[in-house]
This record gives structure tokens, sequence and C-alpha cells, in this order.
């Protein structure tokens, strides 16, 4: 019988956030403590587990040996407006959150399990407003997360504002991609947004010698259907088998 990853959860009480938030995890098959293992964390990470099937692909990419095993952690949302709060620029607790992911739940994770240190064996991921806290807290702290998976992620000028200031992007190995169908994305918010336009926008703002930066547009629209099938060559760009 073919091994499997095994699939968790513990609970991170957050000063900064003042609750407690739940976290799912998955470890590789084979997973031992003597060993060393990169990690991903999710943002909107229930629809990773759900609607993306992380579970399945990971297990598959790390038994055939197409990436190294890696640790994967989802922590969900509790509903729309916590969304909102925690993952848009300007939402109440998005500070507080970008906060919490390096300085609480990252020794978190260190205490409990067998990681790997240094930023290139960390991933942040998300979509859409996951995927720009995502993005905001790599540009924050280049040095502890130096990787990102960003599927369509929200663009304001807020967010073009921070890229344009940023200067390690070096450090960073960015996977990024938005699809062509986005031209006309419903948010949560209220109104609607060109997510194609935005996407071009930002990366256009990221200088052309950078070494580890994907970028392509896809043909879809602003749902897991797209993402989903997407996830394979995502987690392959972070952490390829060497």
């Amino acid at each position: 019988m073919m091994a499997k990853g095994v699939t968790d959860q513990f609970s991170v009480t957050s000063f900064h956030l003042d609750e407690t938030l739940d976290v799912l995890t998955y470890l590789p098959p084979h997973y031992a403590t003597e060993n060393r293992y990169p990690m991903i964390i999710a943002q909107d990470g229930k629809d990773f587990f759900q609607l993306g099937r992380v579970v399945r692909i990971l297990d598959e990419l790390i038994l055939t040996g197409q990436i190294e095993p890696v640790l994967f952690f989802g922590i969900p949302y509790q509903n729309v407006a916590d969304r909102y709060q925690k993952y848009h620029p300007a939402g109440e607790k998005n500070e507080a959150y970008i906060q919490f992911l390096y300085e609480e739940l990252l020794p978190v994770i260190e205490g409990k399990f067998s990681v790997a240190s240094g930023g290139q064996n960390r991933a942040l991921a998300g979509d859409s407003l996951a995927a720009t806290v995502s993005f905001m807290t790599t540009l924050t702290v280049p040095k502890i997360f130096s990787k990102v998976l960003l599927f369509s992620p929200y663009v304001d000028d807020q967010v073009l504002a921070e890229a344009r200031s940023f200067q390690d992007w070096n450090d960073l190995t960015i996977y990024h991609v938005v699809g062509l169908e986005e031209r006309n994305v419903k948010l949560s918010s209220g109104g609607v947004m060109d997510f194609l336009a935005e996407n071009r926008r930002l990366k256009n703002i990221i200088p052309n010698h950078v070494k580890r930066y994907f970028y392509e547009e896809f043909s879809g629209d602003h749902t897991w259907k797209y993402w989903q099938k997407d996830l394979p060559r995502a987690f392959t760009y972070l952490f390829p088998k060497i």
C-alpha cells in the first residue's frame, strides 16, 4: 500500500489578534523527526485543503520525487468579514495578522515540527486576498519568508506602493499567476475589479532581472477550478526535488 501524508490540526493563541486560531496540518509520507523539512503556510487554508485538494497533490508530487517533502499548514478564516479585516491591506487586523504569522505562528510551528530554518525553506501561499496578505508579509520580512505562491492576488495602490519601495527582490522566489478572464471580478466588499490589469501593473514593477520570478496568465477565471489545476506546477517551482 502506498504511503500517505498525515493530516491533523492544532490551535495557536495570538496576542496580536486577541484570538485563538486553528491551523490545519499536512505531514508528508515517511515524516521523521530526525529530518528537517521546508514548509508552506497558506491563508484561506481550508480552501487549499478542500478545494485545492493539496493532500492528494502533495502526496503524489513527493512520492514520485518531483518535489522535496514539505509540511503544509493552512489557516482558515472565520467568515467574510474576518477575512477582509486580516487579509485586505486596509483591514483593521491586517498588520496584526502579518505580525502573527512571523512572530507567533512560526515559533509554534518550529517548536512542534521538524522544520528547516531560513527563508528559502519557508513559503507563504494564497488566492485573491489571501495571496495579497501572503505577498505583503513576504515584502515585510523577506529573510523569514522568502518564497510566495500568488494565485490571482488582489492588487491596489497600497500593494503597488509597497512593491515599488521594495529592494530585495533577488532574495525572493515568487510564483504568480492570474486568469485572462479576470476582467470583472466581484469583490466581497462590493463593486468589481479588473484583476488582470492590476496584476499586470504589479508584474511591471517587479524588476526584469529577478531570477526566481514566474509569471503567467492562464486561460480561466477567478476560481479554484483553475487554481487547483495549477498547484502541482506551483509546488514544483517553489520546492523542486534537487
